[in-house]
């Protein structure tokens, strides 16, 4: 680690979740790269299934992963040193520093988080000493203020922390002045006095509209107007960080090819398996919940990771999903699952130590692969490169725990690092593999496009990805006063 090198801070919090934040710092983070800074992400506490493997050997919150990108940084533990990450409706399980650390339910975090500060603090402290600049992120809102006591998200470490904060508020939801005048009300009087500026985001329309707007919140609140931020449409073709991206209204594909049904169940993770398909125009991806039905005429059914893989298990049956993949592969088409999606395909799934849910459960799986998974043994988190048995090549990354065994991994998925991985039916119809990231592999996405029927992939998706976050870095510059924003960090 560096020493003798104290970088600036800043800290953006919101007036709730969703705001913006993520997408916000992603933006400054690849601006200020630009402009010659060495820059590094921080989020004390994140909440998110969706997560990804780090250089030291851990997991963050993809939200961080991403923003770390933008940053052009290799990504570190420490920039999330606290990700829970839901299994049921009231507990979650606790990384820390990149580490599983048990599990808690919500109550009993708020004790927990008094203990977790010192690492936060560790982490935030490494970063802060190999940076100009650290952008830090905060947590769902800052007016919870319910939760002050022991918090580490929002106030709670911006005090400990001594880093001044931007609040930003979400114009397109509505209420945005009584949202971020409501935000000073209900602060504690240090707290509020931590926040040195405002951000209006998601504008859409003739900003002169506004200007009355940003003047009256101004006058409530004593904080400087750091910008109104237009609507930044192409943020659908950036990594989602949250579960609620899954409710967005689907891209209208009439020339689609290929349709693709994905169930949606109630602890799916890592759904960024699905963003560079998405961004194919020959694929229409049909996303149903519990409640609908799978389509009859989809070319590929595609089950994703789980957090609760044996609860997911049951939520497909209870939804009748079961019926609906069974009867797919009767009309010979193609089924994948993804690492909690593959052990979904097998005969069983147990869980003897109660990693995931009540020690020893064991739910009967789809039996469509002859498989069998035990969740045991130690988390495996690792980025990796392979073939798969067509001779695809591809790089991805593994974040699971379980082994699964059984006669169809005879007939593996793929090789990784010289070592068959994963398993694939007798019929050739049913796959499964615990490699994420798959399909952000262009050669990889090709070979499955052209297998369903369709044309060879021209996207180059990481270029894409990287062209988009060049333009919102612009799209910052444009619209946001990023040198009072760098006089304002400490």
């Amino acid at each position: 680690m560096e020493t003798g090198r104290v970088a600036k801070a800043l800290m953006f919090q919101g007036t709730g979740s969703d705001v913006g934040k993520s997408l916000v710092v992603a933006g400054l983070a690849r601006a200020f790269t630009l402009r010659g800074l060495k820059v590094l992400p921080f989020k004390p506490q994140n909440m998110s299934n969706n997560a990804a493997v780090t250089e030291d050997g851990g997991e963050i919150g993809r939200a961080q992963a991403l923003q770390a990108r933008a940053a052009r940084a290799a990504l570190s533990v420490h920039m999330n040193p606290v990700l829970l990450k839901p299994q049921s409706e009231v507990g979650a399980q606790l990384v820390v520093q990149g580490r599983v650390e048990g599990n808690a339910k919500a109550a009993e975090y708020q004790e927990i988080k008094a203990r977790l500060m010192p690492r936060v603090l560790e982490s935030f402290d490494r970063l802060r000493a190999q940076a100009d600049l650290v952008l830090a992120e905060g947590a769902g809102s800052a007016s919870e203020v319910n939760l002050r006591r022991n918090d580490i998200a929002n106030m709670g470490f911006a005090r400990a922390a001594d880093v001044p904060v931007v609040l930003i508020g979400d114009i397109d939801r509505g209420g945005v002045i009584a949202s971020l005048a409501g935000t000073k009300l209900v602060l504690e009087r240090e707290d509020a006095a931590m926040i040195r500026g405002f951000i209006v985001n998601r504008f859409r329309g003739d900003p002169a509209l506004f200007a009355e707007g940003m003047r009256m919140i101004e006058g409530f609140t004593g904080w400087s107007p750091i910008g109104l931020l237009p609507h930044f449409a192409e943020a659908v073709r950036l990594p989602a960080e949250d579960a609620l991206a899954l409710n967005s209204a689907p891209v209208a594909k009439p020339g689609a090819k290929i349709r693709i049904a994905v169930p949606i169940l109630p602890h799916v993770s890592n759904f960024d398996d699905l963003d560079p398909l998405d961004a194919e125009p020959d694929v229409e991806l049909v996303r149903v919940r519990p409640g609908g039905v799978l389509p009859a005429d989809a070319d590929l059914v595609l089950l994703l990771g789980s957090k609760a893989t044996i609860a997911d298990l049951q939520a497909l049956k209870a939804a009748g999903f079961d019926i609906d993949i069974a009867a797919h592969v009767r009309r010979g088409k193609p089924v994948l699952g993804l690492c909690g999606g593959y052990q979904m395909l097998g005969k069983t799934v147990a869980d003897p130590d109660g990693i995931e849910g009540p020690a020893g459960a064991i739910e009967t799986g789809l039996g469509l692969l002859d498989v069998e998974t035990r969740l045991t043994g130690d988390k495996r988190l690792e980025a990796v490169t392979g073939e798969t048995a067509d001779g695809n090549s591809f790089a991805g990354y593994e974040m699971h725990v379980g082994e699964t065994s059984g006669p169809d991994c005879a007939r593996a998925f793929a090789c990784v690092a010289g070592r068959p991985e994963g398993a694939t039916a007798a019929s050739g119809l049913v796959s499964g593999t615990y490699v994420h990231g798959l399909f952000a592999d262009d050669r990889q996405r090709s070979a499955w496009l052209t297998r369903l029927g369709g044309e060879a992939s021209r996207l180059d998706y990481e270029a894409g990805v990287e062209a988009v976050l060049d333009r919102l870095a612009a799209h910052m510059e444009r619209h946001l006063d990023l040198d009072r924003l760098f006089r304002l960090a400490r």
